[in-house]
């Protein structure tokens, strides 16, 4: 089948919603406050580097001035999270990093697309995938860490394959709470990270309901293991914060100049039973099918890809997909073996799995090491070619490796992550073009990013190396409030609003 779309391939996307672009507005300057300490030789240096960044991006801004549009229809909520929270099924799992279903739906909507085969390349919590399958559409993702792989699994099985035999064993758990009988642990798996993340109350109450969910069937096992994933933040001393764990000072462990408090760490009992009752609640309501809750809806059939896209994506077919939809991880230094070490932790993954799902992630934060792309696959020169030629991700190279060699990095890793964050997604495109039917929509959500106070416009440069791979860049959808720069950045730098985009690329 053929996704149709109701928008030619030059046709501009959502015209009546569209506002003009004011380049001073949009394309934000990349403005540097030099530190009045620093010495005036490297102040000159470095401000001249800057100019000519700033430069290059104004002619690219230029060649993309018809294609940035400001939407006012997206909201931080649409491509976030927030916009999930009321929605049952997607409202279970809190994956901080997700786009919404109402973004899927609005997109599909936009375009008329009612039927073929999507795939997302980061599927991360699945999205996505569930959300074309509402639509009727078939759905294929890849993930490589075990809980977007965990996230995404449980709720195809309770969407699926969920018997009222087991949805009465899952009312029945609600209501006996068997853990609390139980007499036998199963030791949770302990990282250096996750080292006394929960009070030793709640350790002894996971541990006994972790023993006993282990005497249910496989489908119910699974679904009582994924409530627990649910709840592990909400009872324990720790709340994600971008690129770490921030810890509560009840934890015991040391705390900067200001103790940080989360608020309540709720208890386990209520936690667990408070989110099975959700669970249970969202699928009494007819979000699963079979002869227990008969839809009459069909949805469209899912498929999970476990790895690497890098590894993954070489070994699909030419021309196989009729729409790609995604929001790779952004170029922010986030460690996703960081911020959900509580949940790798339970899923058994253990200090040297960890370390390799860090490395085989998409570069993103400072402790990615160089890959060799080629090695990986030998198709890909045209793919590093159009990155190498990419005149204002050069200039941001090469003036971060300055910014390193003089010491003006809090980390020097950081140059190392930015080139291979912009040569693996140049691979990623290159893979995308060749998985994709002609003529069909790719939409990739993402951010731009500010390192040393240069203003790196993701959204151009990727869309610059897309055309060189073999799209037609259609629109880059801007969201009409800008993301502010790091505390850091701001004090040393100047505040400066960054761009956050939906990109809207075509196969040509």
């Amino acid at each position: 089948m053929t996704i149709s779309s109701t928008y030619p391939l030059l046709k501009p996307l959502f015209p009546s919603e569209e506002e003009s672009v004011d380049l001073e507005g949009i394309i934000y300057k990349n403005s540097i406050d030099i530190d009045p300490g620093a010495h005036p030789a490297d102040s000159a240096e470095q401000q001249a580097a800057l100019n000519k960044i700033e430069s290059i991006d104004r002619t690219l801004s230029l060649h993309f001035h018809n294609k940035i549009k400001v939407q006012s229809t997206l909201s931080r909520q649409l491509v976030s999270f927030q916009a999930n929270k009321p929605r049952p099924a997607y409202r279970w799992y809190k994956y901080k990093e997700a786009f919404s279903a109402s973004l899927i739906e609005y997109i599909f909507s936009k375009y008329g697309i009612t039927s073929g085969k999507v795939f997302d390349p980061f599927a991360g919590s699945g999205t996505a995938l569930f959300a074309a399958s509402e639509a009727g559409i078939n759905a294929e993702g890849i993930e490589l860490l075990p809980i977007g792989q965990q996230i995404i699994l449980s709720r195809r099985c309770m969407e699926s394959e969920f018997s009222a035999k087991d949805f009465a064993t899952l009312r029945k758990w609600i209501k006996d709470r068997p853990w609390k009988h139980s007499t036998t642990r199963e030791t949770l798996l302990k990282l250096r990270i996750t080292d006394g993340a929960y009070p030793k109350e709640t350790i002894e109450l996971v541990e006994r309901y972790i023993s006993t969910y282990q005497h249910e069937n496989e489908c119910v096992q699974l679904v009582l293991r994924f409530a627990l994933l649910c709840i592990l933040e909400s009872i324990s001393f720790t709340r994600k914060d971008g690129q770490y764990l921030r810890w509560d000072y009840r934890s015991g462990r040391r705390q900067g100049a200001k103790p940080f408090d989360k608020g309540e760490i709720v208890k386990f009992d209520k936690a667990i039973c408070d989110k099975l009752e959700e669970i249970y609640q969202d699928l009494q309501g007819g979000n699963v099918s079979g002869e227990l809750f008969p839809s009459r809806t069909v949805h469209g059939d899912i498929y999970l890809f476990k790895g690497s896209c890098l590894d993954v994506m070489p070994t699909l077919p030419d021309n196989s997909y009729d729409a790609i939809v995604t929001s790779p991880p952004y170029c922010n230094r986030y460690d996703y073996t960081r911020t959900y070490a509580l949940e790798l932790a339970l899923l058994g993954v253990g200090e040297q799995e960890i370390t390799r799902l860090r490395q085989e992630m998409l570069s993103c934060t400072v402790e990615n090491r160089a890959k060799d792309l080629l090695k990986i696959n030998p198709d890909w020169t045209n793919a590093i070619a159009a990155a190498d030629d990419q005149e204002l991700l050069q200039a941001i190279l090469q003036y971060l490796e300055n910014e390193k060699a003089q010491g003006r990095l809090n980390n020097n890793g950081i140059p190392r992550m930015v080139k291979g964050y912009f040569y693996e997604m140049a691979c990623v495109i290159a893979e995308c073009a060749r998985i994709m039917k002609s003529g069909v929509p790719l939409f990739m959500v993402n951010d731009n990013v500010r390192y040393a106070g240069a203003n790196i416009s993701v959204d151009m440069i990727l869309s610059s190396i897309a055309e060189k791979l073999g799209f037609h860049v259609e629109n880059i959808l801007v969201l009409p409030n800008g993301k502010g720069n790091s505390s850091q950045q701001m004090g040393r730098h100047g505040r400066t609003s960054l761009r956050k985009c939906v990109y809207v690329w075509r196969k040509i």
